[in-house]
């Protein structure tokens, strides 16, 4: 195939950013709605739906990763690409518009269907008109946007709560999705997909879906609207693993599968695969739940809380852009994900060591710490496995990889959060009635909200925990603080997994022309 770099190159700005745009209305989208479900639920109504509003835009994104790579090899990506812009605007109107929690569910699932197709087809496309050794920096400047939305998410989601109103966060889409469209009609050139049209794999993409929706349901679920050996857990761990050991038997035997098994013969695709899975889980149980631990142990509002993320955006976007630029002037770029992952190790073992007093300064050191190691190695692990295919295949293995990535994330955010939760009601039971102890007769106003299990534990708040006498509030931060801190801990093991299996990775030469 002859490249197309040449003729892109006067639009390349133009289509790239178009591309961010994109990446960054996408990976918004899974957080912007994190501070704002309370205000959500007292206007529609439906508080035990309140979990789907998060839920269904990220079943649908990762079931959407695959499919759209798998297309986009065969079709083109021109016209995908598109139509993943128009399934989010149209997503965006219908949930902005909701007059029902069932109405934004319904919004938020076909948003995320589009987003994940924007995600993974923005990264090929890039593969397409650029090659691998002039890639690294705008791939350094794709992974960047990650960090920016991990803050503009929690901030734009408060902003818009407390100003406009939520709904500006679903309606804010529509004019940045028409304007990317514009753009990719008009400058967009495209090869139009192979000639060899095979049939399309239905069945295991029914089975991927069942499986990825079954997984994510029942890490969502379990040790919080289920008990984790209730029927419904035990029934959707069971449907997990029957219908994943189908998927795989299917893409053995198919003709043509969504996801070829043949793409892991590839040691770089399964070691950058593993290693960023690990690297989703143990990310996203960090950033899930440091704004909760930022309102309840120091105070902060969710826009402050969001905005203190910013020392780890300001790390990742700084190394990521960089790096980028480091990787296409030397073509090396093998040293900067294991980097990464030992400086990801130390930032989580700093985080575990953070108390109720320690400053908001040591607090924001320690995040851009950890934000550097993140900008070493998110985008770079794509680099590698698009380096390691040829262009009639970059999109299903960079697919793969997303998907992957996404399934790790999730992981991350349930079981990080049940063990969260697990610590924190411990360390509440213990220290309440303590610190209601050493109060003496002051603390018998307080003593029935406060009892283990009482009512006032259930339902704190940061407002909530400044109003309350010091001694009491002391031992609510300490509780937050120890509840959270040991997880760090428990992911540095993690971190350090991810650093081995990234020893072995292949060097190749990074190519110099769109093959």
């Amino acid at each position: 195939m002859v490249t197309n770099h040449q003729e892109q190159a006067p639009r390349i700005g133009l289509v790239f950013t178009a591309l961010v745009t994109t990446m960054l209305m996408s990976s918004l989208g899974q957080m912007i709605f994190a501070t704002a479900l309370p205000t959500i639920v007292g206007e529609l109504g439906g508080v035990e739906q309140m979990s789907w509003v998060i839920t269904a835009f990220l079943v649908s994104m990762t079931i959407a990763m695959p499919i759209f790579g798998k297309v986009g090899d065969a079709i083109g990506r021109k016209w995908l690409y598109i139509f993943g812009i128009a399934v989010f605007v149209i997503g965006s109107s219908v949930g902005g518009f909701a007059d029902s929690m069932e109405g934004l569910v319904i919004g938020r699932a076909i948003q995320g269907f589009g987003g994940g197709g924007m995600m993974v087809t923005s990264q090929a496309i890039v593969a397409e008109v650029i090659p691998a050794r002039q890639r690294g920096k705008f791939m350094g400047i794709m992974g960047a946007t990650f960090g920016v939305s991990s803050v503009l998410g929690p901030v734009l989601g408060g902003w818009f709560t407390d100003g406009p109103g939520w709904r500006w966060g679903m309606w804010m889409n529509i004019p940045l999705g028409i304007a990317a469209i514009t753009i990719c009609i008009l400058v967009l050139r495209l090869r139009a997909g192979t000639s060899d049209r095979k049939p399309f794999d239905w069945l295991g993409t029914l089975l991927m879906a069942v499986s990825t929706s079954s997984l994510i349901l029942l890490t969502t679920w379990g040790g919080n609207q289920y008990a984790w050996l209730s029927p419904t857990i035990l029934s959707l761990i069971a449907l997990t693993a029957v219908t994943a050991v189908l998927f795989v038997i299917v893409e053995l035997r198919v003709e043509d599968p969504l996801i070829p098994m043949g793409l892991f013969r590839n040691l770089n695709m399964t070691l950058t695969t593993a290693a960023g899975t690990v690297l989703g889980l143990a990310m996203m149980g960090a950033l899930a739940y440091l704004p909760t631990y930022l309102q309840m142990v120091h105070g902060m509002s969710p826009s402050a809380a969001g905005l203190m993320m910013t020392p780890m955006m300001i790390g990742m976007l700084g190394t990521s852009t960089v790096v980028g630029m480091v990787i296409t002037r030397t073509g090396k770029y093998k040293i900067y994900p294991i980097i990464g992952m030992a400086i990801v190790a130390v930032s989580l073992l700093l985080m575990s060591r953070l108390t109720a007093d320690s400053s908001l300064v040591t607090v924001g050191v320690y995040l851009f710490v950890f934000g550097f190691g993140l900008g070493l190695v998110m985008q770079v692990l794509v680099l590698i496995v698009q380096n390691s295919f040829p262009i009639t295949v970059v999109g299903t293995a960079t697919a793969a990889n997303n998907f992957f990535r996404q399934i790790g994330s999730s992981l991350g955010s349930s079981l990080i959060g049940a063990l969260f939760i697990g610590n924190l009601t411990s360390q509440l039971d213990t220290n309440i009635p303590q610190a209601l102890e050493r109060m003496g007769p002051e603390g018998a106003p307080y003593a029935e909200a406060f009892a283990a299990g009482g009512s006032g534990t259930q339902s704190l708040t940061p407002a909530m925990v400044n109003d309350l006498p010091e001694v009491l509030r002391h031992a609510i931060t300490v509780s937050y603080n120890d509840g959270l801190t040991p997880v760090f801990a428990l992911m540095v093991p993690l971190a350090i997994l991810a650093l081995v299996l990234l020893f072995p990775i292949r060097e190749d030469t990074l190519k110099d022309t769109v093959e």
